[in-house]
Formats: C-alpha cells, sequence, structure tokens
C-alpha cells in the first residue's frame, strides 16, 4: 500500500510540472500545492523529488528549486499522465472525457477545452489529484473530430453569417464568411460544414452546404434532425441504379437449393404501418405435443454483395432510424419494401431457424439454414392481440399455440435471471398536410408483441449459440450483441434511490439483482413513478453494444446472443448473414480477422446510439410543438427529478416531461434536499418530493432550447392538508 500511495505522489509531481513546464517549485510550495502539510508528508514529497531527478525527469534549476526537464522525460511516466477519451460536452462550456478504458470522467474547465466538440476524441493531462475533488485536466491534443457537419439557424449581417447550432452541446458558433453562404437568407435552417478553425480565432470557420428550410416546417425540423446526427437525406445515385438492376425474378437453380416451407403455415405480425416485413413465423405440429417453429428472416445478402454500392452506403448508415411521422431506411425501398420484404402470397428467399419445441418449450432440435417461404397472411399486431383474447380468427389455433409457447419461453428466461424491462412508446396522431401533432399518447407491449419477440429472442441465442458449436482449429470471429453488467457503483447508487421510494434491491447476487428489479417493475405497474424508475434503472445498466469479444448479455441472461432478425433495417445482421454462410453453409475452417470485424462492430454500435438520439430528438421536438399549442392548459402530472434550478415534472398518459422553475414557487423560500430527492418550504414545511402527483398549468415553450416551463397549480393532497394546518397555526 505504502508503495502505491508513492507512486500516486509521484504521478501528481510530475503532472503538475507537466502543467507548468516553466515554472520552478521547492519542496515546500509542491507540498502546499498538493495539500501536503504535515512533515512525513514533505518529507515523502523530498524523496520522490530526487527520485525524479534521478530519472532527469526534473532538472534543478537552482539551489533548492526544480523545473521540468524539457530535453529527457520518463516515457513510461508520461503515459500515465495522460488519458484518451470522447468529449461529453455540456452547455456552460465545461466538459467531462470519458476514458477509453471507462474508468472515472475526467473534469474539463472551460478554459481548458482547447477548441475541442462535443464527441471529439482528444487526448487529455491530468492535473494532481486534489483531495475530495473530481480528477481534472486538459485537453492537449484533438485525435479526431466526431464531426464536420453542424445544423443550425444562420444569421447574417453585414455580409458574413454565423451559425447559431441546434445542438446545445456545441457551444460556439460557426463564423460564415461572405462568399461561403450558399445562397442562404438570415434566420434559414442550414446544414454547415466546419473547414477551419484559427488559432487566433473563438470561432471555427464554416461554410453552408445546404439550406434547409425555414424553422417550424415539419419537413424542415425532421431533415435537420437526420443531419445533426449525420444520416444523409437521400441514397447515393450509384446505390439506386444497383437496387434498381435488381431482378425480382427467383431463378430455379436457387429454389432447389433451399429447404421449401411454402406449404408450411407461415404469417408475418408487424405494427400496423409498417412496409418491410423482414421476419416470419411458421408453425406445423409434429406430433401430439410437439411443434416444428421457423423463425425465417428476409435473405438480404443473396440481392447484393461485400463490395457493392448498396452495401457501402448501408455499412455508413449503419441502422434504418424511425422518426416520429417516417422511417428512413438503411436499404432502398426496392429491396427493404419490395424485394426482401415477405409479402404475403409471394414467393420470398429467407435465412431460417428451424426448431422443434415441445409443449413446455423446450428446444429438441434445431436446423439453420436458407428456404423459401410464402407467407400466408399478413398481420398487425392489433390483429393478432384480438385473436390471442377472443381465441377468434384466421389462423387462431396457430398463434394461440404460438403465444403459449412464447409465454412458456419467457417464464423460463426470468426464471434464470432476465431483467424484464417493459419498454413503452411515445406515439402521435399527425396532421396529415403539416405533420404538427394532433395528440399524444402511450403504446404498450402486449401479448402480440411479446409472442415475436420471444421467438426472435430465441433465434438470435440459437445462431450465436451454433457458431460456439463449430469444429474449428480456433475460435472463429463473430458478431455479437453482448451487454456487460452494470458498475457497482451506479447500480448500488439506484438501489439507494428506490429505497427511498419505498423499495428494497438485493445486490447480494445476480439472480436477486434480477429478481428484485423485476419485482419492483411489477410493483411500480400504473403507479406515478412507474416510468421514471424503469428509465433511471434502464440508465443504470451499461449499454448494450456489437463485439467480436463474446461476454454475454447481462440484461437477457444469455451466455450467447447475437443480432440475426433484422437485416433490412440493421447492419450487424448483414454481417451475422454473411458469417453464417461463410462457417455453417460453405463449411469454412480458416477464420477470419478479427480486428477488421471489431472495427465494423465499433461502427455500428456508434451507428445505433446515434440513431437512438435522433428518434429521440424527434419525439422531443413533438412533444414541445404539441405543448406549445397548450399555453395556459392545466395537466396532471408527477415529480420526476429535483434539481437546484428546479422542479422537473412528467405528464399522465403523454410522457412529456418539462420544470417549474424554483423562482415561480412564491409562497414560500424552498430549499433543496438532494439526499431525499424533495424540495421543503422554510416556512411552511410543505414538500415536494420525488413522485408526487401534482396538477401544473403549461407557460413558455423555447423551441430553441427544446424547454418547456411549467407552473403549479395546486400539488397532491397530503401537501395541501400540511399547507392548511400550517396556516391555522
Amino acid at each position: 500500500m505504502k508503495n502505491k500511495n508513492n507512486n500516486h505522489l509521484e504521478k501528481n509531481i510530475a503532472a503538475l510540472f507537466l502543467k507548468n513546464p516553466f515554472a520552478g517549485y521547492n519542496y515546500k510550495q509542491l507540498s502546499h500545492t498538493l495539500g501536503i502539510n504535515d512533515k512525513v508528508g514533505r518529507e515523502l514529497v523530498k524523496k520522490t523529488i530526487e527520485k525524479l531527478l534521478e530519472k532527469s525527469f526534473l532538472l534543478e534549476a537552482k539551489r533548492g528549486k526544480y523545473k521540468l526537464n524539457p530535453h529527457y522525460v520518463d516515457e513510461k511516466l508520461i503515459k500515465q499522465l495522460y488519458i484518451i477519451g470522447k468529449v461529453d460536452m455540456k452547455q456552460t462550456g465545461k466538459a467531462y472525457v470519458i476514458p477509453e478504458n471507462k474508468t472515472e470522467d475526467i473534469y474539463i474547465a472551460p478554459n481548458n477545452t482547447n477548441k475541442a466538440l462535443h464527441g471529439d476524441i482528444v487526448k487529455v493531462l491530468l492535473f494532481p489529484k486534489r483531495k475530495g475533488r473530481k480528477t481534472e485536466g486538459e485537453i492537449v491534443e484533438i485525435i479526431s473530430r466526431s464531426k464536420k457537419q453542424f445544423v443550425g439557424i444562420i444569421k447574417i449581417s453585414n455580409d458574413f453569417g454565423f451559425l447559431l447550432p441546434d445542438n446545445t452541446n456545441m457551444t460556439v458558433g460557426i463564423f460564415i464568411p461572405s462568399n461561403k453562404l450558399n445562397n442562404a437568407k438570415n434566420g434559414d435552417k442550414v446544414i454547415v460544414n466546419l473547414i477551419d478553425w484559427p488559432e487566433d480565432s473563438k470561432n471555427p470557420f464554416g461554410e453552408v452546404i445546404q439550406v434547409l428550410g425555414k424553422p417550424g416546417n415539419n419537413e424542415v425540423e425532421m431533415s435537420s434532425i437526420l443531419a445533426e446526427y449525420n444520416f444523409p437525406l437521400s441514397f447515393t445515385k450509384e446505390t439506386l441504379i444497383e437496387s434498381e438492376k435488381i431482378n425480382t425474378d427467383i431463378p430455379q437453380e436457387e429454389i432447389i437449393k433451399r429447404k421449401d416451407f411454402r406449404e408450411i403455415t407461415t404469417f408475418t405480425i408487424d405494427p400496423e404501418d409498417a412496409k418491410d416485413f423482414d421476419d416470419a413465423l411458421s408453425i406445423k405440429r409434429i406430433s401430439k405435443d410437439c411443434w416444428e417453429v421457423g423463425i425465417h428472416i428476409a435473405d438480404v445478402t443473396y440481392y447484393f454483395k461485400a463490395n457493392s454500392a448498396i452495401n457501402k452506403e448501408a455499412y455508413e448508415r449503419g441502422t434504418s432510424v424511425y422518426l416520429v411521422d417516417r422511417v428512413v431506411p438503411m436499404l432502398p425501398e426496392k429491396i427493404s419494401n419490395e424485394v426482401c420484404s415477405l409479402r404475403p402470397y409471394e414467393n420470398k428467399l429467407c435465412f431460417s431457424v428451424v426448431l422443434e419445441i415441445d409443449e413446455n418449450a423446450k428446444v429438441l432440435k434445431e436446423w439453420i439454414g436458407k428456404t423459401i417461404i410464402q407467407s400466408n397472411k399478413r398481420f398487425t399486431y392489433e390483429e393478432v392481440q384480438k385473436i390471442i383474447e377472443t381465441k377468434k380468427g384466421d389462423y387462431a389455433d396457430e398463434i394461440l399455440i404460438l403465444n403459449s409457447l412464447a409465454k412458456k419461453l419467457r417464464t423460463k428466461r426470468f426464471a434464470e435471471g432476465s431483467i424484464n424491462f417493459e419498454s413503452k412508446e411515445v406515439k402521435f396522431k399527425l396532421d396529415e398536410k403539416t405533420g404538427k401533432p394532433l395528440e399524444i399518447y402511450i403504446k404498450e407491449m402486449k401479448d402480440s408483441n411479446r409472442l415475436v419477440e420471444e421467438f426472435m429472442l430465441l433465434a438470435n441465442k440459437t445462431v450465436a449459440k451454433s457458431i460456439n458449436k463449430l469444429n474449428l482449429k480456433e475460435q472463429p470471429v463473430f458478431v455479437y450483441r453482448v451487454h456487460d453488467e452494470p458498475a457497482p457503483e451506479k447500480i448500488t447508487d439506484f438501489a439507494l434511490f428506490v429505497s427511498k421510494l419505498g423499495y428494497n434491491i438485493k445486490l447480494d447476487t445476480r439472480k436477486n439483482l434480477s429478481y428484485s428489479l423485476n419485482k419492483i417493475f411489477k410493483q411500480i405497474k400504473g403507479k406515478a413513478e412507474e416510468n421514471m424508475i424503469e428509465s433511471l434503472a434502464i440508465r443504470t445498466m451499461a449499454k448494450a453494444h456489437y463485439s467480436t469479444n463474446n461476454i454475454g448479455h447481462y440484461g437477457l441472461a444469455f451466455d450467447y446472443y447475437t443480432h440475426f432478425t433484422s437485416p433490412i433495417r440493421r447492419y450487424p445482421d448483414i454481417m451475422v448473414h454473411r458469417l453464417l454462410e461463410y462457417y455453417i453453409l460453405k463449411k469454412n475452417k480458416k477464420t477470419l480477422d478479427k480486428r477488421e470485424y471489431e472495427q465494423y462492430c465499433i461502427h455500428s454500435s456508434e451507428r445505433e446510439r446515434q440513431a437512438i438520439e435522433a428518434e429521440r430528438a424527434s419525439v422531443k421536438y413533438k412533444q414541445v410543438e404539441y405543448l406549445s399549442t397548450q399555453i395556459g392548459k392545466e395537466f396532471n402530472g408527477h415529480i420526476s427529478g429535483i434539481s437546484k434550478w428546479g422542479i422537473y415534472v412528467e405528464l399522465e398518459n403523454n410522457y412529456c416531461e418539462g420544470m417549474i422553475p424554483l423562482y415561480y414557487l412564491e409562497d414560500d423560500y424552498y430549499i433543496l434536499d438532494e439526499e431525499n430527492y424533495l424540495f421543503y418550504g422554510r416556512r411552511t414545511g410543505v414538500k415536494y418530493k420525488l413522485g408526487d402527483k401534482i396538477k401544473i398549468k403549461v407557460v413558455k415553450v423555447d423551441f430553441s432550447k427544446k424547454q418547456i416551463d411549467f407552473t403549479l397549480v395546486n400539488s397532491n393532497s397530503k401537501n395541501n392538508n400540511k399547507r392548511k394546518s400550517k396556516r391555522k397555526n
């Protein structure tokens, strides 16, 4: 332990000299700067200085005073003083750098960001660690920019312009010279390409590359969101030409290579507005208590090769994007909505997982391979749900059997430690002409959704396990969907948080943790705090991502998992299809380049995150747009967050969230109790705590910041009663 402390002191002293390369210090000055005031500590500083002198890291400038040696330093020591990470820029101009090794975030003061922007990969010099303070540093090198294109409103005056970015994490405007305005008009929404950031300039320089139109127009706003997250607004000419040349006829020689499922009952189940049906289910009774269930996935890779323009653009996009009013597909419409969409009564090529399953949902036999199918019917989730509830309708027997098996699979999965994260989707009823939101509602998962989900999970797990059963000399390179266990401090903080709301979590074993979480999710069903706790639980978990290194999937409690079932909308599924064919169908013994595929995985994970952020941005914009038409109206909600700025409130039935600024609470001076997640009035003792039901009025909406201000109409009865009793006294 002593040696560890000495090493820590050496790093701190070295960091201090690197931060101030021309300054000189004696041992007393160093001790004082590092907060070391005791005699033993100062003696240790002396010894550490001697050690750094021996390494030639320091020079004795004059007697008792030391400086950094500019000619020679210990490379190993310097490496320990720098980290590489990703910038998380805040609106205030300060930033945090998230290290590659996922250790503690590094705080960067506004004057030490040195032209870094949100999302950039940077090199940081770590400052000496001060007791009780976060680790701080200075960005000394920008290794790579996260983006060069920015979206916002342009302000033009005196023949030059400034882009005011939409993204609040972009804390500087971009200067646009007069010859780079590209016919943009004052107040237009535009896309700007960053071209330079001169050393002596406070602002980067850019050029307008596309004028989107006037803010507030639905098409302009949705295009802005796509451009902000680097999703192209159209396909390249080369991709479209290739897709138009695709032959929709299936050759006879291809059909005879495949297992034929055209005579077996098969159907698709999708959302009502879906056009790309990339998965289908078939079912056939084998014996009294055994069924053959086929999970059939569109054979997308049959129609284009890895070196094609279609594939290259699909890789760059990484995923389809689901905005409030549209789907931005990963693949051209001819492929996603026509050739590969498993439309009823049409012959379609598939890559399938076929399982023999008994009445207890135990898998007895499995087969993976290429098939040809013909869907008998296109179901919506609503239609299947009605059949499940009424036990009547087309293919009711088959659907009820599949639903029964799915429920047993689900029960088994939870018993083995899978966590029941139930997603609720915010949906909008939009004006057909303007795209403006007329109504917001919440769509919950029902048995019809879960039916499909369970068989897709089973197919993905089966495919991932099959790769690891291959008898190859070395472990085959494969693309896994992995999910790490949560950081202990995060799950501990979450447990503490819910305990103050009256819920308990057991942290002693992984199984007890998942059991506790599932129990809480049942307990909060229908309560005001339901969405808040579920959202926080998801944020507490690590993020699932793609990797060639299989660490299993923590949330699902699967040792092996991948994404195989959605190749029309996810690029990793395309990779998985090609790898399956390479290893299983073509029986290649030679494994592929792991480093190459790991880079593909990193790119795919990043594109997935950007798509999720774009989808959330479109939901948030529509929520703000909807509430801008509700100024002065009252809504019921509950307190979803507490901060020094005020009280966050989430509205019932639509999940719109806004804030009651603290200065709106004029009846008392309210004090923040962070530990117990509440405000209390100094005079009245009235409390506003997390989860409380309250009524609010919509006061103000800020489109540029996507912020909504509420004011309090009244609080819950408990608070009202307390206020009345205080007044009587």
